[in-house]
């Protein structure tokens, strides 16, 4: 069937109808939120020891069986053993059709390829990246993949759409009881937000900790009234790659020249001002936007009210400089977010569910002034894909991406061309956001501002900016580089687009080989 976007995508997915998509704001959820059985304090340990010898115990006491959902979450990012560790476990027991709901994949999970071939996992529910992507797109999975953004995973999760058996939530610091956080010892990522909604909803809840400490784990960012069992293991991770400490700012000249005018943008249209509010990315153009901010926030005398993170140590910086009054933090990128949010009450930790959850009383990222994000394609209606690239393989996942688009300017620089390849498009070849939240692309040829945005337009006018319209832009990329062929793909749809609303926005067709 036919979305409101004219996309085609299947009436069912793993043998469940979907919803459409009807447009931004169109679909109103009825019925109530999902909650796990009922539990009494005279199942577990009067004296709050959960602990239990191994995974594989606390796995077989958890009931696991055929066809279940297990969950993990990322934040130990591409220096994660625990996720394989659980497939493993699961594949020795002989364990079938599993459907995996993680909040990102990293490539390190390129491990869990061989569960996929031999149907332990039947398909995976949360961003496929690198090899995964790539194993995907090629048809190598048995059941469709399903992307949803960090807050529409959290809404799944709450709506009852995502039924979780076993939750495996990986803790650097925990105690037997099952209270955790995220920010002590050899494994410490700064925060288990990701991992809130699984605590609160799954069926299971498994705490597995590297660092077990006495009661009471102070403070505890996962409750352990939710936490069925306690395990001790002797490495979580790979504390290199959970926390690299190497973000960095572009060197390149091309990305600082984006970065630049996103931040000029901003200050012409009078984004820039005392009290505002924005967020921006860990990638390196990102980050230089941020520095461009401080830059102005300085020469202003102005400071922020607060900044949605992803933390990095040039963000904390802003905070510990009294730019910034408060860090509003869902994840945590380098050992200064670490630190900073051990030690600064003024670093607050959030979640999906305030931050991003869109069946909710509202959520932070629509209070946001300004949001700069990236984009592997756009077309010339602003719709944008940040999944699959212009050869149409599954390589990246929607993270908050689809949950900032409702912040109230939406910032997307991008080069006009990657590889001699344009990035402006008639037509993306996977839309992950629709054109009418997405305000202004700025590349390196020049700024196009979204003509629904005439207040935007208006402002800068006479601010010597570069201003161009989206098809101006298309058309001298194409003049450069040429027009590309269009990628070869079967009609096998190998995963889809979820909105943040739970409906079908898109649908990820098989690379031909």
């Amino acid at each position: 069937m036919k979305n409101a976007l004219n996309r085609v995508i299947p009436g069912k997915v793993n043998g469940e109808p979907v919803v459409p998509y009807k447009g931004v704001g169109k679909y109103r959820p009825e019925g109530q939120k999902h909650a796990p059985k009922i539990s009494t304090v005279t199942d577990y340990p009067a004296d709050g020891d959960k602990r239990v010898p191994t995974l594989r115990e606390a796995l077989m006491r958890s009931g696991l069986r055929d066809g279940m959902t297990i969950s993990t979450h990322h934040h130990f990012r591409n220096g994660d053993y625990l996720a394989n560790m659980v497939f493993d476990i699961a594949g020795e027991l002989g364990i079938k059709g599993l459907r995996w709901f993680p909040s990102a994949s990293f490539p390190c999970h390129e491990h869990l390829i061989k569960y996929l071939r031999d149907g332990t996992i039947h398909h995976i529910e949360g961003s496929m990246n690198g090899p995964l992507g790539k194993f995907v797109s090629e048809g190598g999975m048995k059941g469709t993949g399903v992307l949803r953004s960090h807050g529409g995973r959290y809404q799944a999760i709450q709506d009852g759409e995502v039924k979780i058996d076993i939750a495996v939530i990986g803790a650097p610091t925990a105690d037997p009881f099952g209270n955790a956080n995220g920010l002590y010892g050899n494994s410490a990522c700064g925060l288990l937000g990701f991992a809130l909604a699984d605590s609160q909803y799954a069926d299971k809840v498994i705490v597995v900790t590297d660092n077990m400490v006495d009661f009471p784990c102070i403070p505890w960012q996962i409750q352990g009234n939710y936490v069925d069992y306690t395990v001790e293991i002797e490495k979580l991770g790979d504390p290199e790659k959970i926390i690299s400490g190497t973000t960095r700012i572009t060197r390149s000249p091309d990305r600082l020249l984006l970065a630049e005018r996103t931040a000029r943008f901003c200050d012409a249209a009078g984004i820039l001002r005392d009290g505002f509010s924005f967020q921006s990315g860990a990638g390196g153009t990102s980050l230089a936007v941020g520095e461009y901010f401080r830059k102005f926030m300085k020469e202003k005398g102005i400071k922020a009210r607060f900044a949605r993170g992803g933390s990095n140590k040039y963000l904390v910086s802003m905070l510990e400089e009294g730019l910034v009054d408060y860090i509003l933090d869902g994840q945590t990128f380098d050992l200064e977010g670490v630190r900073s949010m051990a030690e600064n009450q003024n670093h607050v930790w959030t979640s999906p569910f305030t931050s991003y959850n869109h069946h909710g009383k509202g959520n932070f990222a629509g209070m946001v002034d300004v949001v700069v994000l990236g984009a592997t394609e756009i077309d010339i209606n602003f719709n944008a894909n940040v999944v699959t690239h212009s050869d149409g393989y599954l390589l990246h996942g929607l993270g908050g991406w689809q949950n900032c688009l409702f912040s109230k300017t939406v910032i997307l620089p991008v080069p006009l061309f990657r590889d001699r390849i344009p990035v402006i498009k008639d037509a993306v070849t996977t839309i992950c956001g629709p054109g009418e939240l997405i305000d202004v692309v700025v590349t390196e040829r020049g700024i196009a501002v979204n003509p629904a945005r005439q207040d935007l337009i208006d402002a800068v006018k006479g601010a010597g900016l570069p201003l161009k319209t989206i098809e101006e832009l298309k058309a001298e990329a194409e003049k450069i580089c040429g027009i590309p062929q269009k990628p070869q793909l079967d009609v096998d749809v190998v995963a889809v687009i979820k909105w943040v609303d739970g409906t079908v926005m898109d649908a990820v067709h098989r690379v031909r080989p």
